[in-house]
């Protein structure tokens, strides 16, 4: 598997901000986005096993795997099996291009799946069928860079209604109030939601 770094740190996104990680993240991307902020996982990586990622998160309940673009990795199925049999909690964040079917149905696997808008260069690459395999515990993951972005969401929402968690967050992780006052206005059952770690510590990388 093809790794770009671990870290430990807190969650800083979507339902589960806030508590204390531990993440993967896997090296190459198939995706360009635009305003993406980790443009160094997009290549490169180091070749790390299976046995070797399960010692790094052996005494972890929580572990986010994030990229880059982590479904590109063909010992991926390998790895969230050994993670499930070590009853680990796991956070799987994908860019919403690739196949997610194969993600077993079970409550301890969150998938994050990311709904690229206009503003990311890449909204033709969404993967409508992936909308039929997210669970109510799953989280639908919007970036938000302008009001064209929003108008896009919104729209995507009335279109594809979906019974899982929605999330709105501006690019960059910090600018709310725009998209707060829109979601207030229109009534939009959304959770509007801050990058914490940036709040916490910038544009640092965590290594």
């Amino acid at each position: 598997m093809k790794i770009c770094e671990y870290f430990r740190s807190i969650q800083g996104e979507g339902l589960m901000i806030g508590v204390p990680t531990y993440f993967i993240r896997t090296a190459g991307c198939n995706l360009r986005c635009e305003w993406c902020d980790t443009t160094y996982a997009q290549e490169g990586g180091i070749d790390a096993a299976i046995d070797e990622i399960m010692e790094m998160v052996d005494d972890t309940e929580n572990v986010c795997i994030t990229g880059g673009e982590p479904l590109l990795q063909k010992d991926l199925p390998e790895l969230l099996d050994r993670l499930l049999d070590k009853n680990k909690k796991v956070v799987i964040e994908t860019n919403g291009s690739m196949d997610i079917s194969w993600i077993p149905k079970d409550e301890r696997v969150l998938v994050s799946l990311d709904i690229k808008c206009p503003s990311s260069g890449m909204s033709e690459k969404n993967r409508l069928s992936n909308l039929e395999h997210m669970g109510k515990k799953d989280q639908l993951k919007f970036i938000i860079g302008d009001r064209i972005d929003l108008a896009y969401a919104i729209r995507f929402l009335r279109e594809n209604p979906v019974d899982t968690n929605v999330i709105f967050s501006p690019v960059g992780g910090m600018d709310l109030l725009p998209i707060a006052e829109e979601v207030v206005q229109r009534k939009l059952n959304v959770r509007v939601l801050p990058q914490l770690h940036k709040i916490i510590w910038g544009d640092k990388r965590s290594v």
